[in-house]
């Protein structure tokens, strides 16, 4: 019996071969992290790069993010572009839906899993917020078109394990924008290690409070007012116990309500950072 030039490998083996493959080019990538925040849902990645973007918008309430080979995440956020648009187009822009979209990206994967030679190294998530926080939907779609149904948060990309733990140490239903993001940023940093400077990272949210178009892309002064936000939290937090007790012995000059024990620094609201429109 003559052996196929090359040898005899066994289905198992070959998909076994591509998946490796798959991981290995996804665990160069940085991390992303995508979770819920009292108004909407987040996006944060490193990213040094002005051209290149791991996160975007899809539709008027779904945003896009990936890790990965650009080319390949790129092909495929471009995808999910013309089928909302000619969805909403054809029938009705309530149809888009993060649910239709994860579908379609979990078919595209695993098609190109099992058939083609060289299997997508990319990893991405589709959100889609709601009216309320029990109608957001955050969806994970690995290489081989397996879908995850994620509750709260997910995380991709290299380190993934890990950036999730110390992301769920943090994490609490309901966090105001400020908080939510210094969570992000903690759980990308190693430990020990120093946050990426404010120019090598990206920021958006899906905004339910915006009117149409919901996703928002954070840069700028924008973004500078929510870190300077995040940071005054920050001191907030480490004040002295004697400072907080005097503080809680102090009646209140202004208002004469009752005071609450080391309260946090009052946040700006939305409305100064959102100025913008679309991206």
């Amino acid at each position: 019996m003559s052996i196929p030039f090359g040898g005899y490998a066994s289905p198992e083996q070959i998909m076994r071969d591509r998946a490796e493959y798959a991981r290995k080019g996804i665990a160069r990538g940085r991390s992303v992290v995508v979770m819920q925040y009292a108004d909407g849902i987040l996006f944060v990645a490193p990213n040094p790069s002005k051209a290149l973007h791991k996160i975007s918008e899809i539709y008027d309430r779904i945003g896009f993010a990936a890790v990965g080979r650009y080319n390949e995440f790129e092909s495929l956020r471009l995808a999910g572009i013309r089928y909302a648009d000619i969805n909403g187009y054809t029938f009705n822009r309530s149809d888009v839906t993060g649910r239709g979209l994860a579908n379609l990206y979990a078919q595209h994967l695993g098609m190109i899993f099992t058939e083609s030679i060289k299997s997508f190294e990319v990893e991405i998530v589709v959100a889609e917020v709601g009216e309320g926080p029990e109608d957001d939907q955050i969806y994970r779609i690995t290489f081989d078109g397996s879908v995850f149904d994620e509750q709260g948060m997910a995380v991709i990309g290299g380190q993934a394990e890990a950036v999730g733990g110390r992301l769920k140490e943090r994490y609490s239903e309901g966090l105001p924008l400020p908080q939510a993001l210094d969570a992000a940023l903690a759980a990308l940093t190693e430990p020990g290690g120093e946050r990426p400077p404010v120019t090598q990272i990206e920021v958006a949210v899906l905004d339910r409070g915006r009117e149409h178009r919901k996703f928002l892309r954070l840069t700028g002064p924008r973004l500078d007012k929510l870190l300077e936000a995040v940071k005054e939290s920050e001191e907030g937090a480490g004040q002295p116990a004697e400072q907080a007790t005097s503080d809680e012995q102090a009646p209140s000059e202004q208002t004469g309500a009752e005071q609450t024990p080391g309260a946090a620094p009052p946040i700006a609201p939305e409305g100064d950072i959102d100025t913008g429109s679309g991206e």
